[in-house]
């Protein structure tokens, strides 16, 4: 029974793992890139210059700053 199920549900169970596979793989990626530390710098130097620019406030330059620093430390 469970061979016989198995050959009739594969059809419609591959596409799902494929997906969920993909997902997977994108959300390694976006972990990676959000920890290198070139990005993390970047990332930084963008809000420094922001603020700098007057574009935002000494507090949001502050939560923006931990915010990038626990994306880049998160596991």
């Amino acid at each position: 029974m469970g061979l016989i199920s198995g050959i009739f549900t594969w059809p419609l169970t591959l596409p799902v793992r494929g997906l969920i596979r993909l997902a997977e793989m994108i959300q390694e990626q976006v972990e990676r890139e959000t920890r290198n530390p070139a990005t993390v710098r970047r990332k930084l130097e963008e809000i420094e210059a922001m603020r700098a620019a007057g574009e935002i406030s000494e507090e949001e330059e502050r939560r923006a700053v931990e915010q990038v620093l626990r994306m880049a430390t998160r596991r």
